[in-house]
């Protein structure tokens, strides 16, 4: 048993309304619980409360033990002076507001049943703890319960996408640009792709956008990877990129941030850089672009771009391949698409008041396939398959927000399996 489930308990009416008086024997009628409280202060604030003849307005507080209320400090703090009733399990001593007052305390009385469903819960060792059970909830809630966690997690994602506006006043095509590249690092590099665009403003992509070779110089230079042994291309960037960052007074990243080991030769950093160089060379405005599409197939139409001539033979400076022209794959792609095209999209269509934009973005979703991870395959396993990558987003953001953090208090699903059996 813990607080959360307290919480959960007052945040829902589950208690017995029949049981509630204080410790001194006087009547409770709860008019309005309040809204709970997750920051720093008492638990629910603005509560209304019957006690005997007397309607209190103010704020609620929950422990298991009323003497927690000391342990806490409660006693000491003027943030607690408006607490009008203290709710507990257990009711082991009286407890006072720093302004001397005598706080009315009652025991929380709920069906045991929701103890038992919970105890069951929080005790089992699956990965998914409602898997037993997950075929007795109705498919119109976990529906309905994907379609909230799909937009869960574009509202998470929208969060960075702010911090990027913010540090660009604003700038779309350059916030853009930045978290384009980071995606373009596919975890394994992402950060050196990040520091690399944030090392290079659009704006100077944008003055010599139209020879590719000096795209490249700019983004070879500031990744750092102009150095030691070259060959006769890379001398060539170099000596391109030594006139650009004097022109720009621009400074490369660290040395050493970049990731090649156990990497496929198509994912190297060298390839990933070139094939960015491609895009920013032959689109103008992409961000612009994109919103403009109806269809995540003319997205991919704007992504399909050839590096230049020399990475058809290299797959690093120096180092000869196969003939083969190195385009970003069909996967690759989908994952840019949903990780940094379509929440952009979405967070544009929201800080514009376009309801109609933020549909577009979250139907997108349904255009491409699911994605096919570990995750994923886990909630097949238990019967939850997922039909586009609309439902395999919902799904990791329920594994990853839920369900790896036993947050089953917080979950539709977990909601549903407590209260009706």
């Amino acid at each position: 048993m813990n607080e959360a489930f307290l919480y959960y308990i007052w945040e829902h009416k589950l208690f017995l309304t029949s049981e509630l008086r204080t410790t001194d024997g006087e009547e409770i009628s709860v008019i309005d619980i309040g809204r709970r409280n997750r920051d720093a202060g008492p638990d629910f604030f603005n509560a209304k409360i019957k006690i005997g003849h007397t309607v209190w307005a103010g704020n609620v507080e929950m422990h298991l033990r009323a003497s927690d209320w000391y342990r806490h400090g409660h006693d000491k703090d003027k943030n607690y002076d408006n607490v009008i009733l203290h709710v507990v399990l257990s009711a082991d001593k009286p407890v006072v507001r720093s302004d001397g007052q005598i706080v009315k305390q009652c025991l929380l009385h709920y069906p045991k049943q929701l103890e038992e469903h919970y105890d069951e819960l929080m005790k089992s060792d699956k990965p998914v703890r409602c898997a037993e059970k997950l075929n007795e909830i109705p498919l119109f809630l976990i529906n309905s319960w994907k379609d909230s966690l799909l937009v869960e997690r574009l509202e998470e994602k929208s969060g960075y996408i702010e911090k990027l506006l913010q540090a660009n006043k604003r700038n779309w095509e350059e916030a853009f640009y930045v978290t384009l590249a980071r995606n373009f690092g596919f975890h394994t590099n992402s950060m050196a792709f990040e520091l690399m665009a944030l090392s290079l403003p659009l704006s100077c992509i944008c003055k010599h956008r139209n020879n590719l070779k000096q795209v490249e110089a700019l983004l070879f230079g500031q990744a750092n990877l102009l150095c030691g042994e070259q060959d006769d291309y890379a001398q060539e960037l170099s000596k391109e990129y030594a006139f650009l960052a004097s022109k720009f007074d621009l400074k490369p990243i660290k040395d050493g941030l970049w990731k090649n080991h156990r990497l496929r030769p198509s994912n190297s950093p060298y390839i990933r850089i070139a094939q960015f160089a491609a895009l920013l060379h032959y689109s103008q405005r992409l961000f612009s672009q994109l919103l403009e599409c109806g269809h995540v197939k003319e997205m991919f139409g704007l992504f399909e771009t050839k590096p230049s001539e020399y990475w058809k033979t290299h797959y690093s400076f120096g180092k000869a391949s196969d003939v083969h022209t190195k385009c970003v794959g069909k996967n690759s792609l989908r994952l840019i698409i949903m990780n940094t095209v379509i929440p952009f999209i979405f967070y544009y269509g929201k800080c514009h008041s376009n309801e109609a934009m933020m549909d577009k973005a979250v139907a997108f979703f349904r255009e491409l396939p699911a994605e096919d991870n570990h995750i994923i395959k886990q909630w097949k396993q238990v019967g939850l398959a997922a039909d586009n990558a609309g439902d395999s987003q919902a799904l990791l953001q329920l594994w990853h927000h839920y369900c790896e953090s036993r947050n089953c208090l917080k979950c539709r699903i977990g909601h549903k399996m407590l209260v009706v059996r």
